[in-house]
């Protein structure tokens, strides 16, 4: 059981942190916009970003920025323009609205991380996030992390939040975040934006450490549609206002917030998944039995990510044959006649043999499903064995609707 509890507050729980959000003119829709994320103090920060050749100016300007220095008091996030493929230009804007936000708070613009979510291609609109940073500013405050978490949506159809606490001896340590993301999703990573706060103290080489795994183990374990982003980014301050001892070297120290982070990523992670455009359930995908762990995640990315098994599951048909077959292309080798698969509480197959199961009932465990409410009991979990190692992973994902074709038939127009 884990020693750690759900507490408020999302990005705003860790002390020392405010946070804002506001409705600049940026989207179309009159929806919120643009958000701010701010330390009291210089926080030690850490990012995981899209591994796409084709990347979005805040991704090239944060990994200059965290290579040249791995600390940040702010991150500024704008929404409804990607501004990526957008060249110089976007790259200036980049630049410009770090300027803007630094000499609005009185901080180096080097002190300023970015991010932006929208359509690829439109660079941000600067004259209304000109006239919006003194707003977003003022309204920054320590309850202000909803309106961070509603600013970065695009066509998610709820704002994703999160925050944990634990003890370090007698102090609390903080981990809060928020999140972004419902379709071009896929691993390394999704559309997604995540921004985490903590009150920690860690050495910056531990916390990239640990924030690297953590995605590893979360959001690189999701996708919705197998497409790669190009803005997506990972960011995460710590800040050491809990005035707890250092952490500067591995141990259980070390394995303990870790262990936290890492709980807060796979929330994130999920919620993204659950929130797939047009998906009516969660899909979680277990796979044990592989060599090593790293042999359990591509598999278990390969079939939560086929589209037929999707597709399937949309159907309500419990067609397991297109789950034999996506663990069998994953390029992972394992023995056939090891191979078990269970959706559920069914059986189908079990040392390479199908198995008899009532088909009928396991239709009704996926329409159950799909009935159940948001963030509820919507999970269809499968499980497949592929041997007797001891490589674990899971996978998160959702089906594949009518619906989602028509979000992004339309997305532009």
């Amino acid at each position: 059981m884990s020693d750690w509890k759900v507490i408020g507050g999302g990005v705003t729980a860790p002390r020392g942190y405010r946070a804002s959000g506001i409705t600049a003119g940026l989207k179309a829709s009159g929806l919120p916009d643009l958000s701010l994320i701010l330390s009291e103090v210089d926080a030690i920060a850490a990012g995981v970003f899209t591994t796409s050749t084709v990347r979005a100016a805040c991704v090239d300007y944060c990994r200059q920025r965290l290579q040249a220095k791995p600390s940040a008091k702010a991150i500024l996030c704008n929404a409804g323009q990607a501004n990526a493929a957008t060249g110089e230009l976007g790259l200036a804007d980049a630049l410009e609205s770090a300027k803007l936000l630094g000499e609005a708070l009185n901080i180096p613009s080097e002190s300023i991380l970015l991010a932006s979510t929208g359509v690829i291609g439109q660079r941000i609109k600067m004259a209304p996030l000109r006239a919006g940073i003194p707003k977003l500013v003022a309204e920054a405050s320590e309850t202000g992390s909803d309106a961070a978490a509603k600013a970065i949506c695009t066509t998610d159809l709820v704002p994703k939040t999160i925050a944990l606490e634990t003890m370090f001896g007698d102090r609390p340590v903080r981990i809060g975040g928020i999140c972004k993301g419902s379709g071009m999703i896929h691993p390394n990573m999704a559309t997604m934006l995540a921004f985490v706060t903590c009150d920690a103290a860690v050495s910056s080489h531990l916390w990239q450490e640990m924030l690297s795994r953590a995605a590893n183990r979360s959001f690189n374990q999701i996708t919705v549609d197998g497409d790669t982003s190009t803005n997506d980014s990972l960011i995460a301050l710590t800040n050491g206002q809990s005035r707890t001892p250092a952490i500067t070297e591995k141990g259980p120290e070390a394995d303990k917030l870790e262990a936290m982070l890492t709980e807060v990523c796979v929330y994130l992670a999920k919620a993204i998944a659950r929130d797939g455009e047009g998906a009516t359930c969660l899909v979680e995908v277990q796979v044990s039995g592989a060599s090593d762990e790293v042999s359990a995640s591509k598999i278990a990315k390969t079939i939560v990510g086929s589209s037929l098994v999707k597709a399937a599951i949309f159907g309500r048909d419990p067609n397991w044959g297109r789950i034999a077959a996506a663990a069998g292309r994953a390029g992972v080798p394992f023995e056939q006649e090891n191979l078990r698969i269970q959706l559920g509480d069914f059986l189908m197959m079990e040392n390479g043999q199908p198995k008899e199961f009532d088909k009928s009932a396991a239709s009704n465990y996926l329409k159950a499903a799909a009935a159940g409410e948001y963030l509820k009991s919507d999970t269809v979990l499968i499980q497949v064995g592929v041997g007797n190692g001891a490589g674990f992973a899971k996978a998160w994902g959702c089906d594949l609707s009518y619906d989602y074709v028509k979000i992004n038939a339309e997305y532009t127009t």
